[in-house]
């Protein structure tokens, strides 16, 4: 299994004027954009850092799922959320021949921890050598401002953490405010990502 981002977060997307109020930089002065490339690789990180962590896209963009096999049962888990829609789904040869699954042999399931496709009737084989593409749009929204409040203050306290040991200062792991704040995000996998 393997998710691949075709579209990336737009740099006017970024808040990076509330991130340089966060770390309490100055303004006002002739150089203030000097360090904006900086600010916005670190919020960058914390942004990829976070939706690592819970699985969950902070800004809505499209994804590509690559798999070897359909999961057992009827369920297959997207797991990238919260899922907003399934654009295609198809399975491709070595040989780069497409072959694309109906829609009407399954339905999206758009949950925000189990979120995936329910196979209303069998699905195609995969063929030896080759694979499924899932290609589908996740993510809260377009604007900093459809992220749920403790994730976006949990990437303003890791974007900080970040920025603040850039020169390479001990790894301590997450910061326990991140922790708390994204656990109720978090999806424990507990069987796989599929349904019980």
């Amino acid at each position: 299994m393997n998710i691949v981002e075709e579209t990336s977060v737009p740099a006017e997307a970024l808040p990076l004027q509330a991130f340089r109020e966060h770390l309490r930089l100055g303004s006002g002065f002739s150089d203030d954009s000097l360090q904006d490339a900086l600010l916005e690789s670190t919020l960058r990180a914390a942004i990829g850092a976070i939706e690592y962590r819970t699985g969950k896209a902070l800004f809505r963009r499209t994804f590509v799922l690559r798999l070897e096999e359909w999961a057992k049962g009827t369920f297959q888990p997207i797991m990238r959320g919260p899922l907003v829609q399934v654009d295609e789904v198809r399975i491709v040869t070595s040989g780069g021949s497409v072959t694309p699954v109906a829609a009407s042999t399954y339905k999206v399931v758009p949950d925000n921890f189990r979120a995936g496709i329910e196979a209303l009737q069998t699905l195609p084989t995969v063929p030896a050598n080759a694979h499924i593409e899932i290609t589908f749009q996740a993510g809260y929204g377009a604007n900093w401002q459809d992220v749920p409040e403790s994730l976006a203050q949990a990437t303003m306290v890791l974007g900080a953490h970040f920025y603040e040991t850039r020169g390479g200062a001990p790894d301590t792991g997450l910061p326990m405010l991140v922790r708390v704040l994204i656990e109720a995000f978090r999806d424990l996998r507990l069987f796989g990502g599929r349904k019980r």
